[in-house]
């Protein structure tokens, strides 16, 4: 048993809607007690900011480029998850030497494992700095420079998770962004990867048809009907018939093949999409899972939940089923892994990312 620390997990997500914010003691293994939870949401102009951060990131070549908006951008998004953390430990009269570390997961403009390149924008010195709290950040830089696809790596979180499920085989699926999936066999095996997209390109639809960030329980698409041609089109794409694990980058699809398409169709076949490109992980898993546990934003879309269920043929619940806050989960997977980081354990695995070998990773900025 490690040293247990009392950790804070800062994640600003592939879907750009704000920080989510968890405190938990662990000791980087099997203890886990989650203590706090709470989000900032952005603000649109700056979600808009983001939007235009992600374009100018488009052909970085070195993971310390900042080109166009980059550099302005990180400054202001460091700033803003400075005052969400002092506000956060403020609110429950906590002072920063009550936390050990926090684990800061900043926010993925480019993603390219191919070239080993991930780069995600925040920067660790200076939120150390204003909140008086050791941060470990850049947690995907190294499995990538190692060959590995630098996510997912909430995996070995889930698997603590997972002492909660009634059976195993059990699939924990984030649906943010980018969804993923974490496998976990009944010795604990873990198999890990990105399926596909998960919010992303409905709320760029939605975004893009309605000027709504979201499609708010799933109710536009309930209105649609379901293009399967369309849907077909998308399940061709390479990544479906790649070897895991694999990684996807948030705009690896493009949500303009559906523009013919009224709001209603359009968004139902998007969100068909997601939950048939969610099902497909079954291919890649040596049991059906017994059950899919659903995190991340994802799990409030009714309509999504639903064609998953049917997709899937399977149990489908979120993961409030087992007791844990769905918006807190990769929050709280940031602060785990920090821990594990500062203990130089591995944070990444051959099943999960493809790296050769178990790999701790993240770099630790000292108050």
């Amino acid at each position: 048993m490690g040293k247990i620390r009392r950790a804070l997990g800062l994640m600003s997500g592939t879907s750009m809607d704000g920080i989510d914010i968890a405190l938990i003691e662990t000791d980087g293994e099997d203890h886990v007690r989650r203590l706090a939870a709470g989000g900032v949401d952005y603000e649109p102009a700056f979600r808009e900011r983001l939007r235009g951060a992600l374009r100018d990131a488009i052909g970085i070549k070195q993971r310390d480029e900042r080109p166009g908006s980059l550099a302005a951008v990180e400054a202001e998004l460091t700033r803003l998850h400075a005052e969400a953390v002092q506000r956060f430990i403020g609110d429950r009269m906590l002072q920063p030497s009550a936390i050990d570390v926090i684990g800061f997961h900043g926010q993925t403009v480019f993603h390219a494992p191919d070239r080993g390149l991930t780069v995600q924008i925040g920067d660790g010195p200076a939120l150390a700095a204003a909140t008086g709290i050791d941060v470990v950040h850049d947690m995907r830089a190294a499995d990538c420079a190692a060959g590995g696809q630098g996510a997912p790596l909430a995996p070995v979180y889930h698997r603590a998770m997972a002492s909660k499920a009634p059976s195993r085989p059990v699939a924990f699926v984030n649906i943010g962004g980018v969804a993923n999936i974490t496998w976990i066999g009944e010795d604990g095996r873990l198999i890990a990867f990105d399926t596909g997209p998960g919010n992303a390109m409905i709320d760029d639809w939605v975004m893009k048809r309605t000027g709504a960030k979201r499609d708010e329980d799933g109710a536009l698409a309930g209105r649609g009907t379901v293009h399967e041609d369309y849907v077909s089109a998308y399940l061709r794409h390479d990544h479906f018939a790649a070897r895991v694990p694999k990684s996807l980058d948030r705009n690896a699809f493009d949500v303009a093949l559906v523009d013919p398409l009224s709001p209603e169709d359009g968004a139902a076949t998007l969100t068909a999409f997601t939950a048939a490109s969610i099902a497909r992980a079954r291919e890649h898993v040596p049991q059906e899972p017994q059950m899919w546990v659903i995190a991340g934003g994802g799990r409030r879309n009714r309509t999504l939940m639903s064609m998953l269920a049917g997709y899937a043929q399977s149990a489908v619940v979120p993961v409030e089923a087992l007791g844990f806050d769905g918006d807190a989960v990769e929050a709280e997977a940031w602060a785990y892994l920090a821990v594990r980081s500062l203990d130089r354990r591995p944070i990444t695995f051959p099943g999960t990312t493809g790296v050769r070998v178990p790999l701790t990773g993240g770099v630790l900025s000292r108050a």
